[in-house]
Parts: C-alpha cells; structure tokens; sequence
C-alpha cells in the first residue's frame, strides 16, 4: 500500500485545545511574563476537560513557551506561542537520545584532546565563543550562536580531522539538542558557567579535569522537559 493512503489520524483534542490557547494568546495581546488564565477558567470557556487543557499545557511547556509556577498559575515565556507539531515533537524526542549519546561519546574526547593540543589561538577563540554568548544572554537571548562557536572552538583545539568530520555530519542534530536545551528555564546562565569550567580545564592543560566538566556539562543538556513527556499518557489529575 502506498505510504499516502496510510490510516487517516485526528487530532488530538489537547491539539485543539493548544491551538486556541495560541489564538488567545495573540488576540489578548498578552506579552511575556504576562499569566494565562487559570486550568479551571479554560477548560469551562473552552468546553473541554481540564485534563485537556492541563496536557495542552504540558505541550507548551515541552517547547519553552510557558513556565508553569506550581501553584502559581502558568506565565509566558514568548512574546506568542509559535507552537511545533505534536508529531515533529514526538520524533524529536525519539532521536534526542541518540544525539545525546553521539555527543558524549564525541566531545569529551575533544574536551581531552583539546586539552594536550591547544594553541593560544585555539584559546583567543574559545574566549571569544564565551564573550559571545555572555552578551546574548545579557540581551535576553538563549546564547545559542555563543554555544555553538564555544563547542566548535574545541573541536577545533582537538586537532583530529576524523572527529571533525564526524562533528561536521550531526551538526543539525546537535544544533536541534543545544536549543532543546538551552530553552529549558535558567538554562542559558548555568551552560555559560559549565563552558567557562571547560575552558579553565583546556587552559591549563588538564585532560582530566577537562574530560569530566564536558560530561557535566552534557549530562546537564540531557536533562529536557521533552524527555520526561508522553504525549499519549494522562496529566495528572488538577490540584483544587
């Protein structure tokens, strides 16, 4: 059977549900930090349960667009809710995994290597790729561009062509890794502070110390709201 007459899916409701909040979003002219109104107000304007809106939710928090504040309420985190598909969500969380492993395996060996073979222009251009991304982050940004020369910096301190070019082929996938991570609240502060130890260790020359604050570091990328979410599975039932 051709691909193209596959079963037809519908939506699910929560898709609905997030799609509306998108439209509130943009015609109530609310602005980040601004307060969604409450679970209970949603789901009776809406029609729907608040099991519904409490996963719609969940969604938007998967992507970075809203902070939910337990007990708090639920606070944007965009200027709107330019939301993926449910479907892009989901395959990204499949692969993620394997990225993250590539990326362990990859860039502590260049943290190691960089470490025994820098030069003091391979050095200029890590401070470089750190001064970028402090002043992406004093402007309220991820320090994503900042991220990216950081750890292309050190793949090119590591002086190993072969990784370079196994870099080089899971370049989109790392990209898509370091913004699904970046994105995740107070994030941006704490990788900038994990890139300067990494640096310090390259600086001085210890392979050791330069091996383990990689891992730390990208055991810290591991850890995303995306993997902890199953779309098919019940939210938890409200608090009242």
């Amino acid at each position: 059977m051709s691909d193209a007459l596959r079963p037809l899916t519908r939506p699910r409701l929560y898709e609905q549900v997030v799609q509306r909040l998108r439209e509130h979003v943009t015609a109530s002219g609310l602005r980040t930090g601004d307060r969604l109104p409450p679970e209970r107000k949603l789901a009776e304007q809406l029609g729907v349960s608040r099991a519904s809106v409490k996963q719609a939710i969940v969604v938007l928090e998967v992507q970075g667009l809203v902070e939910v504040r337990h007990g708090g309420g639920t606070y944007l985190r965009r200027e709107s809710l330019d939301v993926e598909p449910v479907d892009e969500l989901v395959a990204r969380k499949r692969r993620l995994p394997d990225v993250l492993d590539a990326r362990e395996a990859l860039e502590t060996k260049t943290a190691e290597l960089a470490a025994q073979r820098r030069t003091e222009a391979d050095l200029a251009e890590i401070d470089a790729a750190l001064a970028d991304m402090r002043r992406e982050i004093a402007d309220g940004e991820l320090g994503s561009e900042g991220d990216r020369r950081f750890h292309a910096a050190i793949t090119a301190a590591a002086h190993s062509s072969l990784i370079a070019d196994f870099m080089r082929t899971i370049a989109t996938e790392i990209a898509e890794s370091r913004q699904e991570s970046l994105r995740q609240p107070d994030r941006p502060t704490k990788s900038l502070t994990q890139h300067e130890r990494i640096a310090e260790a390259i600086r001085a020359g210890d392979a050791r110390a330069a091996v383990t604050a990689m891992r730390r570091h990208l055991r810290t990328v591991s850890r995303v709201r995306l993997l902890s979410w199953d779309p098919d599975a019940d939210p938890p039932p409200p608090a009242e």
